[in-house]
Formats: C-alpha cells, structure tokens, sequence
C-alpha cells in the first residue's frame, strides 16, 4: 500500500532517500522558525477549519477554482472543499469578530493546504504555509513591515543577501500604465474586482461590468507571464490589446518606483534591509484580487519557483462578508515545499539528531523497580530519558545508548545511589538518588 500521488510521509528523522528531506525534524524545524519570527513582529497565531464551504473559495476565486480542489458534498448535502489557501477563511473570521479586535490586526497561521493539480517540481498536491496577514491599514508602512518580516524569516534560516532576493511591484503602477496608455479609466481605480475574475473572459457581455476590463484583466495576465511565454507569443497578444512588447519592456527595465513603493523602500532602507530588495515590474501576480502593492521572494541563483509571494488585497473582507464589512488587507505565503529544497541545496538544514538526554541502565533485574522510579523522576525533572522495556545484556543496553547518542547513562547501584556516566568526557561519578539531575545539566 502506498502513499496517494503528491502527499508526503514524515519519518522523524531524514531518510537517505529521494525524500530525505520531508522529515518531521525538518518540518519542525521550518514550523519553529516562522513561528518564532512571526512572534518577534507581533503577530499572533491563529488557525481555522481544514474543511470549509466551497463557497467560500468560488466567491473568490470563481466557479472553475473548483476543478482545483478537493471538494465533495458532505453527509448534510453541503457543497465542501478541503481549504486551498488560508487567505480566504483569515477573510471569513475578520469579518465575523473585527469588532473584537484594535487595528491593525497582525496575525499568523501554518496551515495543511489541499489543491488537486498536476505535480511537479516544487509544487506538490498538499503542502504547509506560513501565512501572515495584517488587516485594518492601508499605510505603506505596513506593506513594508510585512516585508521586514519576510526578510527576516527566511534570514533566520542562515540565507543572505546572497541567497535571495524580494521583487517588489505593483498593481497600481501597472494599472495606470494600461489606463494612461489606453486613455480608459473606468470608474473604480484598482485592479479588476475579484468577484469579477472568473466572469472577466465574458466580461464584454456580462451586465454590469465594463467590456474593458476582460482587456485589462487578459493585459495583466500577459504581463504575469512574460517570463515564461516565448517573446513573439507575448507580442502578439500584446499587440492585439494595443501595446507593443518592447514599450512595455522599457517601462519594465526602468524599474522607477512609485511614490508608495518609495515609501517602502525607504522604510526597509531605515531597518538596513534595503540590499535585499529590488523594484521589478515582471511580478504582477495573476490573482485578481491583489489591489496594490504586491512581492515575490526568489532564490538568487533562479533554481527554483517563487519562495513566497503576496501582496495588498484590500476588496477582499468585503467580498467575502457580502459587502458588510470593509477592511484594507495585505498578506503573503511561504510554502515549505520549495525552501526545503532551497535549504537543502544551500546546506542550511541542520543535523537533526535524536534528542534523549540519559540512558537508564539496568544490569540488574532486581533493581528495574528502582530505576523506573530514577526513569520517572528524571522525566519529570525536564529531561528526555530512555531505558531497555524488556532485559537485556548489558553490552547491548550500552549500545543502544550509543545509538541515541546520549549525553549521559545512569545505573541504580542501590536504594540510595546512582552512577552517572559522561559519555563525552568519559567521566563518572556516583550521586545520591535525588541528586541525579543536578549532576545533567
């Protein structure tokens, strides 16, 4: 029996195989880092429900976002889906409790996320995420905190400038770029809506919603996929929305930030981070709802997909909460996929050993009822303590501890005494039975 296409087992400790680095000592490992810089910023952790509406993620994203998913109808006739994102559910509980909370709110998750799509390298069929969010501020101040704060976890990694590097855009500077262009400015500023995403393609039919928007909506999508679209394709598509590849390029190579990419700029330079961004009008990001500013994260060398990606979506909350809530938003996502591979290629994973602090050796059988009672008191001291369940010879216990790579063994002598071994130093010394754990440290 085998594990389905594009799931991942976690052995506790890496494997000298093809998969040796989906080991839970390196998912903790990555799961303790987010989470300890997430909480040097302020952010609080927070979760939701791995199964949500399947509404939930059409309203966003539109009704073909189900072919993506995981989703069934449950035993009460409800239409289900296993969460694809977290974005969405973050949406759904802000706009329920916003009451509840002071803003900005500066939150964190490390959601299991599901998408039914072909595998391939770097993306698998579930995958973990660092999601962090603050909602409630449309300052670029906070576009840039949360770029401090995706800088800073992947330096927590032991990568550098050298290693990665942040692409900062954004949605406005290309807006005005199409509207100045096109002379077309129709109505509401920003991106084209988020519920309209899935209807942009009929969008010159549909009631309601301007006919040049399905333009600007296929203009976006060709300028999220320049680099990977061979140049005459992306000129011919270019040219029949009415721009010319080579204009486009220039007002992409002059890389002249906006006023609030500025801002940003000048925030993270203040922090010292500056060196580790760079305006880059190539990242549009393909998801309608960005409204602003929006970033990627990429190792230096381009081995591997983006490291992480987000951006401001303010229309977001109110989509979601049918127009009774509004609520700026920004965000981003860091899958653990592709910066284990990242890790391992650059050698920064660690050696992950198992931790048991003390090996209780029981040479004689008469005495195990003393050296459970050692086995406990040391448990309940704070310390990681293995002992041989069944009998067993002396050189095998010894062995064992070897292979557990202890720091220390502990034999029972009598009632009231305890030899300690240091297995460093080689050093032993015989203690009293309360005084053993002073004896670890």
């Amino acid at each position: 029996m085998e594990r389905l296409p594009g799931f991942r087992d976690f052995y506790p400790e890496p494997l000298p195989s093809r998969d040796a680095g989906w080991s839970f000592d390196a998912r903790q490992y990555v799961f303790d880092k987010w989470r300890e810089t997430a909480r040097r910023y302020g952010f609080r952790e927070y979760d939701g429900p791995p199964l949500e509406s399947l509404e939930l993620f059409t309203t966003k994203s539109g009704d073909e976002i189900a072919g993506q998913l995981y989703n069934f109808t449950d035993k009460g006739g409800r239409a289900v889906a296993l969460r694809p994102e977290m974005t969405p559910t973050l949406a759904r509980m802000a706009a329920a409790h916003e009451r509840n909370y002071k803003k900005p709110i500066k939150w964190f998750a490390v959601p299991q996320l599901f998408r039914y799509e072909r595998q391939q390298k770097g993306r698998l069929r579930e995958h973990f995420q660092f999601n962090a969010d603050l909602i409630g501020e449309t300052d670029p101040a906070a576009d840039a905190e949360l770029i401090a704060l995706l800088i800073d976890t992947l330096r927590s990694f032991g990568l550098a400038e050298q290693d990665f590097v942040i692409r900062l855009s954004s949605r406005n500077a290309w807006t005005d770029y199409y509207r100045s262009q096109r002379r077309f400015s129709p109505g509401t500023p920003g991106a084209v809506p988020a519920r309209a995403e899935h209807n942009v393609k009929q969008a010159g039919s549909a009631p309601g919603v301007p006919s040049d928007w399905a333009k600007e909506y296929d203009f976006f999508q060709t300028i999220d996929k320049l680099e990977r679209t061979p140049p005459a394709e992306s000129e011919k598509k270019l040219a029949a929305l009415g721009f010319s590849l080579a204009d486009v390029n220039r007002f992409i190579e002059s890389g002249k930030p906006t006023t609030e990419l500025q801002s940003i700029l000048d925030n993270l330079g203040a922090r010292g981070l500056r060196d580790f961004v760079k305006v880059d009008y190539h990242v549009i990001r393909g998801l309608a709802y960005y409204t602003g500013v929006v970033f990627e994260a990429f190792d230096a060398k381009g081995e591997f997909r983006a490291i992480a990606g987000g951006g401001r979506y303010d229309n977001l909350v109110k989509l979601v909460s049918g127009g009774k809530v509004d609520l700026p938003a920004l965000g981003f996502g860091m899958g653990d996929v592709v910066l284990l591979e990242l890790l391992k290629a650059r050698g920064r994973l660690p050696k992950f050993d198992a931790v048991t602090d003390v090996f209780v050796l029981i040479e004689d059988e008469t005495l195990r009822a003393q050296s459970l009672k050692l086995v406990q008191d040391l448990r309940a001291a704070g310390f990681a303590v293995d002992y041989p369940l069944t009998p067993v010879k002396p050189d095998k216990q010894f062995k064992r501890a070897q292979e557990l790579k202890v720091g220390h063994t502990a034999r029972v002598e009598s009632d009231a005494y305890v030899r300690i071994r240091n297995l460093k130093t080689r050093e032993e010394i015989v203690a009293g039975f309360a005084d053993v754990a002073n004896h670890l440290g």
